[in-house]
C-alpha cells in the first residue's frame, strides 16, 4: 500500500473501513504516504482527483517535495490536500513549508498549524495582510494566524487566506522562515501536470505535523 489512512486532525492511524479516531470520533480519511515517493505521489494525485495540490513554483534548487496527503470526505470526494516542500537556507538551516487547501471545517490546516481548531480564529483578517502570493492569475492575500492557543512550544509561523473558495494555509518551520515570504510567491497546482512531474524531486524525511 502506497498511502495509509490517518485522522486529519491528529496523528492517529485509522484502519478502514473503521473511521473512528479515539480523540476526534468519526472522521474522513486522510491518505498520506509512510514514505514520500513517486509511486505514492501518483496514488495521491489519483485520489485527489483534481483537487488542488500546491507547491511553490518553480521549486528552488536543492528543495524537494517531502510529504503530501489528501482527505476524502463522506461522499467519496476530496475535501483537502496538504503538500510539503523542504529545503535549507543559510539563516534557518532546514526549512519545511506546508501548504493546505481545504474546505471549511475539515481541520487539516489547523492540525498543521498546531491549533486545536479548524479555522484561523476570530481575530483573523484584521489589519493589512502579511504577504501576497499568486495562484495562476489570481492574487491571494494572506494574514497571520495566531498560535497562542497551541499546546506546547511551536517554532512555526502560520498565514492563511482564501483561494478558489477554500481555505489556504501556509505553515513555515521554523518560525523565522516566514521572512522568505517577503518576495511574492507563485503557487502552482500540480494536480493536472502529468508525466513531466517525474522531474520533481520527491524525498523524505517528512516534518512532524
Amino acid at each position: 500500500m502506497t498511502l495509509s489512512a490517518f485522522c486529519p486532525r491528529c496523528q492517529e492511524r485509522l484502519e478502514p473501513p473503521d473511521d473512528t479516531c479515539l480523540r476526534h470520533g468519526s472522521q474522513p480519511f486522510l491518505w498520506r504516504p509512510d514514505v514520500a515517493s513517486y509511486e505514492s505521489f501518483a496514488a495521491h494525485l489519483q485520489r485527489a482527483d483534481g483537487f488542488p495540490t500546491y507547491l511553490p513554483w518553480p521549486m528552488a534548487a536543492g528543495w524537494r517535495m517531502s510529504d503530501f496527503g489528501v482527505v476524502i470526505g463522506r461522499a467519496g470526494r476530496p475535501v483537502a490536500t496538504v503538500s510539503c516542500c523542504t529545503g535549507a537556507t543559510d539563516s534557518d538551516g532546514r526549512v519545511d513549508v506546508l501548504m493546505v487547501a481545504e474546505e471549511a471545517g475539515i481541520g487539516l490546516g489547523g492540525r498543521c498549524a498546531g491549533l486545536p481548531r479548524a479555522d484561523p480564529g476570530s481575530d483573523f483578517g484584521q489589519g493589512p495582510p502579511t504577504a501576497r502570493i499568486r495562484i495562476g492569475r489570481q492574487g491571494v492575500a494572506l494574514w497571520p494566524v495566531s498560535t497562542s492557543t497551541a499546546a506546547g512550544e511551536l517554532d512555526r509561523s502560520v498565514v492563511a487566506g482564501e483561494a478558489e473558495g477554500r481555505w489556504l494555509w501556509i505553515v513555515l518551520l521554523p518560525a523565522s522562515a516566514v521572512l522568505l515570504m517577503r518576495d511574492e510567491w507563485i503557487l502552482h497546482d500540480v494536480s493536472g501536470d502529468g508525466p513531466h512531474l517525474v522531474d520533481l524531486p520527491i524525498d523524505g524525511p517528512a516534518p512532524v505535523w
